[in-house]
């Protein structure tokens, strides 16, 4: 089989795992009623397509963020969050919440300024470095500070309503989400999404070496700069819209390289295909899951991530020893 035809299967199975996010849930949509006078149609209209919409841009753009951080890090271990941004952007939501600036556009903005923010100090402290060890030392930094902000900001909180809130929105989910909510997120992640792709040439020349890609005209800082400015825009968007759902970039790239290859540059797309892949099953699932409510989709991802993560670490220790 072929890459293209890989690729064209890929693309079928988002499909119909999009048609059936569309139909699924406690109410069962039948196609019978779709496009029809059945009130369940409303069900799909208003509810379930900006869901699905948001679940298919979101795991679409974590998974190549995904794909983009290993090859340019040359780190199969590498996350989105690794570079802090997530965790920025949950500091500056998380602060809306609790200060009470207001709810949907407000946290958004919030969120997409605390991205900003840790786009920008990554881009300060690691600009004339050319080692991409200062990038993961710099993500470490950011993303610890912005943890124990967080905590902080909790644990001082006078308003226990706010604070449940706040978990709840940790916690990651498409719940309850809109058009408004589609709307706000798809523009930031296509542009990121645009800038991700752009660095697939370069990812090629850097599994050569940063000697080897400078010597074929690869500039280091350009490349950087798309991966942060890409990296902020999308990891924000999706942290501003749906709260932290971890976990899609590390295991979607390992997934596809047994059937697409081990090049970074043509692992890209794929990635893509397959993070909306598996957040629109998992967010099917969830809804399926026994219970009056749904179990997040940021707990469900973790709990398929945490295992996946510690077998690609004892994987990847067993090499260092040999």
């Amino acid at each position: 089989m072929t890459r293209t035809h890989k690729l064209v299967a890929l693309g079928f199975l988002v499909v119909a795992l999009f048609g059936f996010s569309l139909g699924c849930g406690k109410v069962w949509v039948p196609l019978s009623a779709w496009f029809s006078s059945d009130p369940r149609w409303w069900i799909i209209l208003e509810l379930r397509l900006p869901r699905a919409v948001l679940g298919l841009a979101l795991g679409a753009t974590l998974g190549l963020s995904g794909a983009v951080l290993q090859g340019y890090l040359r780190n199969p271990l590498a996350d989105p969050a690794i570079v802090g941004v997530s965790s920025v952007a949950a500091l500056g939501a998380v602060a809306a919440i609790l200060f009470g600036v207001g709810s949907g556009p407000a946290i958004f903005a919030a969120a997409m300024v605390g991205a900003g923010s840790a786009v920008a100090l990554l881009a300060a402290l690691t600009w004339r470095s050319p080692s991409a060890i200062t990038f993961i030392l710099a993500g470490t930094v950011l993303a610890s500070l912005a943890g124990a902000l967080t905590a902080f900001l909790i644990s001082i909180a006078p308003n226990p309503y706010a604070v449940a809130e706040v978990i709840d929105w940790i916690m990651g989910a498409l719940t309850d989400r809109g058009w408004d909510d589609v709307n706000l997120a798809l523009p930031p992640m296509l542009l990121g999404a645009v800038l991700l792709m752009v660095t697939g040439r370069s990812l090629d020349a850097l599994s050569l070496g940063e000697a080897a890609a400078r010597s074929l005209g690869i500039r280091m800082g350009r490349v950087r700069l798309l991966v942060v400015l890409g990296t902020g825009l999308v990891v924000g968007a999706g942290v501003a819209t749906t709260g932290v759902i971890g976990f899609v970039g590390l295991v979607v790239p390992h997934l596809l390289r047994p059937i697409f290859g081990h090049r970074p540059g043509a692992l890209l797309l794929p990635s893509a295909f397959g993070g909306a892949a598996l957040v629109l099953a998992a967010d099917s699932l969830v809804r399926l899951a026994p219970g009056a409510g749904e179990v997040r989709l940021g707990v469900a991802m973790a709990l398929i991530g945490a295992p996946f993560f510690l077998g690609l670490l004892v994987k990847e220790r067993g090499r260092a020893w040999i």
